[in-house]
């Protein structure tokens, strides 16, 4: 292991002793420091891979959820209302303290 993991995890062990830090339960979790794996690593020939559970559950999943319709209904109307602000808007904009795009710095074209 190296000494960085070693230093990690016996100082998550002294953390954890204290009655302070107790709830954070860094001892429990201080071995952990030094995996260099995935939490869930297995072997294929000694186990499922997560690959395979979650094609299963995917498959499960869709045989017992019954579909209202075999299509997908899309429901968009997208329309251009214009570019800037409104009248009414330029007018707030002067009042409250000038025009938003020269105070931003906007640029035609940009």
């Amino acid at each position: 292991m190296p000494e960085h993991a070693a230093r990690m995890i016996r100082t998550a062990w002294a953390l954890g002793a204290r009655d302070d830090l107790k709830h954070l339960n860094l001892g429990k979790w201080a071995q952990m420091l030094g995996f260099r794996g995935h939490f869930s690593t297995k072997s294929r020939s000694y186990s499922t891979t997560l690959g395979a559970l979650r094609t299963a559950r995917a498959a499960r999943h869709r045989r017992h959820t019954p579909l209202a319709s075999p299509t997908t209904l899309v429901l968009a109307h997208w329309a251009y209302d214009g570019t800037g602000l409104t009248s009414d808007l330029e007018c707030l904009a002067a009042l409250i303290g000038g025009s938003p795009t020269r105070e931003q710095g906007v640029t035609a074209g940009a």
